[in-house]
């Protein structure tokens, strides 16, 4: 039996709790063999990142065809891209290779608050890469700088969801941490509309949230599941690594992919 393959595109976290590092051990607890292609680098940890660079975008390609070409790609998701150039290098990519199990997450500004999208770049994002998006994931400062619109209310939420489709990706997910109350998820299809909640845990420990949840869905795509199942099958997880998170380091400690595993049984 074929062991599903996913590839994330995305920064390294050198903290280990967000971007790459975080998706693969995403993948890895759902019984996904991952792979990566490295668009940045960056110096950081729970509390700031400190510096950041970024590789080039004919390396980011070269990256990508070297997993496609051998191993082979089930489902694929895009985390930090920095810049427009990047942007176009990975969008030319996924087109060539025909990667159509394709999540975007939409990232844009880290936990500490540095940014790991260029302005310059968010219009090649909403016009180049959503529209090759089997599912969006934005949280909702993310949704509003896509939509150039503020999302205030409930309502607000699922006319954005709804918004996003228009810009032509299969699926929608608004993720709802950013609000008050519970974390309530607007998921849509075109066919159907869904709230998607969890009670909010309170808990500062939420560094990788966004990454993981997005890594949770492509692992899902990558096993065979439909959007909404890889969704809701997302959901579950994200809700138990938060609730497991990590007490590391002095800022945002980072959630806990791997809850599933005892990470003190040989201390």
């Amino acid at each position: 039996m074929k062991l599903p393959v996913a590839l994330t595109i995305a920064g390294s976290d050198s903290g280990g709790g967000a971007g790459i590092q975080a998706d693969l051990k995403t993948f890895a607890a759902l019984g996904v063999h991952g792979t990566s292609a490295i668009t940045a680098v960056t110096a950081q940890n729970t509390v700031d990142v400190t510096d950041v660079v970024e590789l080039a975008p004919r390396m980011v390609r070269a990256q990508i065809d070297a997993v496609v070409s051998d191993i082979g790609v089930d489902a694929a998701k895009t985390g930090m891209l920095s810049s427009a150039a990047i942007i176009e290098a990975v969008v030319d990519a996924i087109r060539e290779h025909g990667l159509e199990k394709l999540v975007v997450d939409p990232v844009m500004v880290a936990k500490g608050g540095a940014r790991l999208l260029r302005e310059d770049a968010v219009d090649a994002l909403r016009t180049h890469l959503i529209p090759l998006a089997a599912v969006v994931t934005p949280n909702l400062p993310e949704a509003e700088v896509l939509l150039q619109r503020p999302i205030r209310s409930l309502e607000a939420r699922r006319d954005a969801a709804e918004a996003l489709l228009a810009m032509g990706a299969r699926a929608v997910v608004i993720k709802g941490g950013h609000a008050e109350g519970d974390a309530i998820d607007i998921f849509t299809d075109g066919s159907e509309l869904l709230e998607l909640s969890a009670n909010r845990i309170e808990t500062s420990n939420t560094h990788g949230s966004g990454c993981a949840f997005s890594a949770a869905i492509t692992a899902g795509l990558a096993r065979g599941l439909e959007a909404r199942a890889a969704v809701q099958e997302a959901k579950r997880f994200i809700t138990s690594a938060i609730e497991m998170g990590l007490e590391l380091g002095h800022g945002h400690g980072p959630v806990n992919p791997m809850f599933d595993v005892d990470l003190g049984r040989r201390h």
